[in-house]
């Protein structure tokens, strides 16, 4: 201030007038960032089967159009401007979860072949670097894709599926740069350091090599529903446009994916429906040849194929086997179902979930009471030994085992207490090595924390298991804040791992749930179809009970109580709030999927026709009444709603964008509280959010801390 008394009063007037002027805007811009955005109505009539829904959002469709974006910019400044006092605790959140992570940590080397492969990380990086080593882990590196490098100058970047050719010269691999799941395949010489010229386009991530170490089989998408429906053979050093087409899926409900047998003779082409499979085989040592079905498809038939030693294994639900069967067949019986024998028979209570095969053993994965086992047979004398675990909650599962002749079996274990851990289980002497142990920096011990497994009861009276971890310490009085976590679609089993983001709750006193609603597989195939089509409110009712248990039994209380689920869980989080908002104080709903009729009935968007088994057909009116009850932009009506935070990802291809951008309108002009409703939008993501070790990490500080602040806690 001392250098106004040396200039004159006109230009100390002015000079004060303008300060005045700039502090007003300041001022007016901050109190209009605090008011909620009001979007636009432009009713719409949407009609089917004489019913008659008025949309007033659904010009929000109109990607790019410059009112969606101005729209989608309010709810973003908005929400930074309700969240600005938040900063500081937001900015901690993310330096103790980066500070979690091991800087130049690496993955668990994987045997393949006769090199070993695993991606490290080196301080401050986002991405990984992808390496190998010759023979022996003392063996000198060699630096494969160097992903910091290939990521400069894009805003998101994803590395997808890769694949070293059977003489482990040559490398192709997948990326994504717009985060809508449309990947690039490239291709690199790995004796020369040199990349191939051909690049192609609009890909899945995924890429299986023939024998000859120069045919490549990729799938390519339909840019307009996004849906993987044609299989290409291309020839390394050859133009894409001449590429070959394989295989094209014409059902517009089945989508394709590539695999390769465990044996290495046959290319695996995947069609997959909800209900339904189909395998067509390619002789990998001669990828010109037309492929040819392993079984033809029928109605309501899942099937997985692999093959070892002259046999193909079979996992099937046929002869009413709901949990599955593993069946067996010589290689040149194949197509004769009546040469099928049964290896493993249906069990009413143990989902057969997947088998890995070895030269002389046969590993099985199953689950059992909502827990994965781990079984194993020895094939020359058929003893079977089970690898037991003993935490009341946890995950194991197979991991990678490319080579059938290696000694020793790659599990993963995880708990909500233990880091994720890779061990080798020796198939013969039945010892555990442990390869890696996810490292956990700042403090963690997992003594420090307690892990269990509770049950609530349904309003049909089925038993939903619960998953729980909180810190040593903690006091059932009802006084701790919980977060509940929930999914229950597409038959995805939401099991009890490991989380060091997670920490950052439990050590501010939450108790932390995962609720293992139907409509996920965690007790089985039936667990699933009690949750899906004409059952799906089994999925939210579940829920609801889990939370209701958890007040009950005084792990927390309706003040206390938040709800988080993305995508379909999005949905499930829509649903509660619409059912019984008064149970929680807050819900985050992240790339929710909420607009479900109106989805449903558009053809043209991605998964649609390919969910008709999951969600029904609203193009059937029976369909179209069931998914209307529940759907949660349709059944937003006046009361009171639970504080919420919705995040979304603007090139987000699973769901789109205006889904969430049209409830969170919705609701603004519909509920009758003053509670917070936020919104976020990454323009940069999609459906997964930020690409990057570290990147992602400040939308969960930030949903943590929205939480945080909800319940005033400020450290």
């Amino acid at each position: 201030m001392y250098y106004i008394r040396f200039i004159n009063k006109g230009a100390t007037y002015l000079l004060i007038c303008s300060f005045a002027a700039w502090f007003l805007i300041s001022c007016m811009k901050e109190k209009d960032n605090n008011i909620p955005p009001v979007a636009q109505k432009l009713p719409k009539i949407l009609e089917k089967h004489g019913h008659k829904r008025t949309d007033p959002y659904f010009w929000m469709a109109e990607r790019d159009s410059p009112e969606v974006l101005k729209y989608l910019k309010a709810e973003n400044d908005y929400t930074q401007a309700m969240m600005k006092h938040t900063e500081t605790i937001q900015n901690s959140l993310f330096l103790e979860m980066k500070n979690r992570f091991k800087e130049d940590d690496s993955s668990a080397p994987v045997l393949d072949g006769t090199h070993y492969y695993y991606s490290r990380f080196e301080p401050q990086k986002e991405y990984p670097i992808i390496a190998r080593k010759k023979e022996s882990l003392q063996a000198a590196e060699e630096i494969l894709l160097n992903v910091p490098e290939l990521a400069q100058n894009h805003s998101y970047f994803q590395l997808g599926d890769y694949a070293v050719s059977p003489n482990e010269t040559k490398m192709a691999y997948c990326i994504d740069t717009l985060s809508r799941r449309l990947y690039q395949i490239h291709f690199k010489d790995l004796e020369n350091k040199t990349h191939y010229q051909e690049v192609i386009e609009n890909c899945e991530a995924e890429v299986i090599w023939a024998n000859d170490n120069k045919t490549i089989f990729y799938i390519r998408k339909d840019l307009t529903t996004l849906r993987t429906n044609r299989i290409y053979s291309h020839i390394l050093g050859t133009n894409p446009a001449d590429d070959k087409l394989v295989y094209e899926e014409k059902d517009e409900t089945f989508s394709l994916g590539i695999d390769k047998t465990k044996s290495q003779k046959f290319i695996l082409i995947i069609a997959n429906s909800t209900t339904t499979s189909e395998y067509l085989l390619i002789d990998a040592d001669n990828p010109s040849h037309q492929p040819t079905r392993f079984l033809p498809r029928s109605k309501d038939h899942l099937y997985q194929v692999d093959h070892i030693n002259q046999t193909f294994y079979i996992i099937t639900n046929q002869d009413s086997a709901q949990n599955f069967q593993l069946m067996t067949v010589s290689d040149k019986k194949y197509q004769t179902r009546s040469a099928w024998e049964i290896r493993i028979p249906h069990r009413k209570e143990v989902l057969l979930e997947g088998i890995e095969l070895f030269d002389n053993h046969l590993v099985i994965q199953e689950r059992l009471g909502g827990l994965t086992q781990i079984r194993i047979i020895n094939e020359k004398n058929k003893q079977a030994r089970n690898v037991t675990f003993t935490e009341p909650a946890y995950f194991v599962f197979i991991g990678s085992n490319p080579n059938a002749n290696n000694p020793n079996l790659r599990l993963v274990y995880t708990s909500m207490t233990t880091p994720t851990t890779h061990f080798d289980y020796n198939l013969e002497t039945n010892t555990r090595t442990v390869i890696k142990e996810q490292t956990v920096l700042g403090g963690f011990s997992k003594e420090n924390y307690i892990t269990e497994r509770i049950f609530a009861e349904a309003k049909d009276g089925t038993k939903i298991p619960i998953s729980l971890v909180y810190h040593k310490g903690f006091k059932r009085d009802g006084s701790a804040p919980c977060y509940l976590y929930g999914y229950g679609s597409y038959g995805y089993s939401l099991d009890a791992s490991f989380s060091s983001i997670r920490i950052s709750l439990l050590d501010r006193g939450f108790v932390y749930a995962i609720a293992h609603v139907r409509g996920g597989q965690e007790m089985g195939r039936y667990w699933y179809e009690d949750g899906k089509l004409q059952h799906k409110k089994n999925t939210f009712t579940d829920f609801i009970a889990c939370a209701e248990h958890l007040i009950a039994q005084k792990y927390t209380s309706a003040t206390k109580l938040c709800a988080s689920g993305g995508s379909a869980g999005g949905l499930l989080m829509g649903a509660v709030a619409n059912m019984k908002p008064e149970i929680f104080l807050a819900i985050v709903a992240n790339v929710p999927f909420v607009d479900v009729v109106t989805t449903m009935l558009d053809e043209s968007i991605p998964l649609t026709t390919g969910e008709y088994d999951e969600w029904g057909n609203p193009n059937n009116p029976k369909d179209y009444e069931y998914i209307l009850s529940y759907s949660p932009y349709d059944n937003v009506v006046p009361q009171k709603y639970p504080n919420m935070l919705v995040i979304t990802g603007y090139h987000d291809s699973q769901v789109q964008y205006w889904e969430p951008a049209k409830w969170v309108a919705k609701l603004r002009a519909t509920k009758t509280d003053n509670n917070k409703l936020l919104f976020y939008i990454n323009m940069d993501s999609g459906h997964s959010g930020s690409s990057g070790r570290f990147e992602s990490l400040k939308e969960d500080a930030l949903e943590y801390a929205f939480l945080l602040d909800l319940l005033h806690i400020s450290k």
